[in-house]
């Protein structure tokens, strides 16, 4: 199917890239189906691209390449709804918030998207006993005190 994008054109997107949200993401509970999209080639960053609305897209990435220690638990109720049969279904992104420069750009850590694979159903969680961060800076600062490259 073809698909107008925010950010990259008209798109041809197949069955296997669009996710339902079954009550949408916080905020665009109308939006109940996006498409998972490369953003850039060989790069970790992807666009959740909104099916209904070519406007509303988010840059995501998978954070744990960024932030290692990162982790949270599925409630129940959240793998009973994704239809989770085992842990290698999960993909975990998170939304950035792109900033000039690009290296002062921070991921929302608060709001995981959490995505079944296999039956290509996501969720954005809460994480409302966190100490998380919604604007968490995505890289370190390059020159801190005491630090060399």
């Amino acid at each position: 199917m073809k698909l107008a994008t925010k950010y990259q054109g008209e798109q041809e997107v197949n069955e296997k890239q669009l996710i339902h949200f079954q009550n949408g993401i916080p905020g665009f509970q109308d939006e109940t189906q996006f498409a998972l999209l490369p953003f850039l080639e060989e790069m970790p960053y992807f666009i959740l691209q909104s099916t209904k609305t070519a406007e509303l897209a988010f840059v995501v990435v998978d954070p744990y390449p960024f932030f290692q220690n990162y982790q949270y638990e599925l409630p129940s109720s959240i793998i009973d709804s994704l239809n989770i049969e085992s842990p290698e279904d999960v993909v975990t992104f998170v939304i950035l918030t792109l900033k000039e420069p690009f290296a002062a750009s921070t991921a929302n850590l608060k709001g995981p998207i959490v995505i079944n694979v296999k039956k290509n159903e996501g969720k954005q969680l809460i994480l409302n006993d966190s100490a998380y961060e919604t604007k968490q800076p995505l890289f370190p600062a390059s020159t801190k005190e005491g630090s060399s490259c």
